[in-house]
């Protein structure tokens, strides 16, 4: 595991399977891609996938400073300002079809973070105040429409209208959750990125309440963080999503350094997450398990997961100067070549393999399969590697 061959997979495989999916009659990308590599030209388009693609091609501009991700992330600027907002009532709607045309007009804090993720990383690279703007405003809907003060939770889902509605869109596995630590580690993840386009004590004051809600509330004892919540708090299945764990770690870990905080709490915190998981969660081959639930493993390869395990292992190295994690790091990046990497022609990464790595045929880019974990991965390895 090196920079030059992060920089190899992320130019010469990542980012041109997603380019060659750019629509240029409707915007956007392409919604989907079958598992047989045909691109479904008529597929819904997320608003999370375009908040995520813009974010993934703004942020490789930034590193790579190659001209064609910039052009692709004005693409995809130019889609989402004139198709994904609610000009009436605000925020991000939730799917669209392929001509841009509200689908599912619902809105969700967890779209709207992705969105501010998105748009002060395209800030971070143009300067441009429409963008910033368009962030803070979504910033302010989050603070006004999606914080409950009575149990100091961010809230979930919503009407177009943004009356609250039950979280089926982010509940999983039999449960619909009022809480959930996905929601919370992605509103922490985007507050970062904007605070580092447009610093402000107000958005200080909000990471470190995040930061206090992460430790206090969704942090176990057992140093797993619980999944989903009751609107008091409380777990309400025994599961364990191991690939949002060692995400979290890198996440608020981030945040931690863009704050230059240094309450020891927190930092214990991102590092036991990470020995949690590299002593339970690592298979043999270097590859991460996907989560636990009653006690029952779901070894499932997934495509994700092993790229925000590469990321946290080795964020957990630079934290903590373990060799073990180095190793772990650099164990999952020969997996995913070995085996998540796609090698036919044109392919990228697949969704997800077996316990015996056998590829499972599901589309290799849908609405929640989009450039943003693999992409991310290998532009923070690139960036942390040059800095050695």
């Amino acid at each position: 595991m090196n920079k030059e061959a992060m920089k190899q997979e992320l130019t010469t495989t990542i980012l041109p399977f997603w380019m060659k999916l750019k629509d240029e009659k409707h915007g956007g990308l392409y919604g989907r891609v079958a598992y047989d590599l045909t691109v479904m030209e008529r597929a819904e388009k997320g608003g999370i996938a375009a908040a995520r693609h813009l974010w993934a091609f703004s942020s490789s501009y930034r590193v790579l400073r190659q001209s064609e991700y910039l052009e692709m992330a004005h693409h995809m600027y130019r889609f989402i300002k004139e198709k994904c907002f609610d000009q009436d009532y605000g925020g991000i709607y939730w799917m669209l079809d392929y001509r841009g045309e509200v689908m599912d007009d619902r809105k969700h804090i967890y779209a709207q973070a992705f969105m501010i993720y998105g748009l002060s990383e395209y800030y971070r690279i143009t300067q441009d105040k429409e963008a910033l703007d368009l962030a803070l405003d979504l910033y302010d809907l989050i603070e006004v429409k999606g914080f409950d003060n009575k149990n100091g939770a961010y809230k979930e889902e919503f009407t177009r209208e943004w009356i609250e509605a039950p979280n089926e869109m982010l509940s999983e596995n039999g449960v619909v959750a009022n809480i959930t630590m996905n929601t919370h580690i992605h509103i922490l993840e985007a507050y970062t990125n904007l605070y580092k386009a447009a610093p402000s004590k107000e958005l200080k004051v909000r990471l470190e309440y995040l930061l206090d809600r992460h430790v206090e509330k969704i942090y176990q004892e057992d140093h797993f963080l619980g999944v989903f919540f009751d609107k008091n708090w409380n777990s309400i299945i025994d599961l364990q999503s191991f690939g949002h764990d060692i995400e979290a770690s890198w996440l608020i870990d981030e945040t931690l350094k863009v704050l230059e905080c240094d309450v020891p709490k927190y930092h214990e915190m991102v590092q036991d997450i990470a020995y949690n998981i590299l002593n339970v969660a690592v298979n043999e081959d270097g590859s991460m398990q996907n989560e636990r639930e009653n006690g029952v493993v779901d070894d499932t390869r997934i495509w994700w997961v092993q790229a925000e395990t590469m990321l946290g292992f080795y964020n957990a190295y630079e934290k903590t100067g373990d060799e073990a994690f180095k190793e772990a790091a650099e164990n999952c990046w020969t997996f995913i070549m070995a085996h998540i990497k796609d090698p036919r022609p044109g392919g990228e990464w697949y969704w997800s393999l077996t316990k015996d790595n056998q590829p499972i045929k599901r589309d290799v880019a849908e609405p929640w399969k989009v450039s943003y974990h693999n992409t991310r991965s290998c532009l923070e390895l690139i960036e942390r590697m040059e800095k050695q």
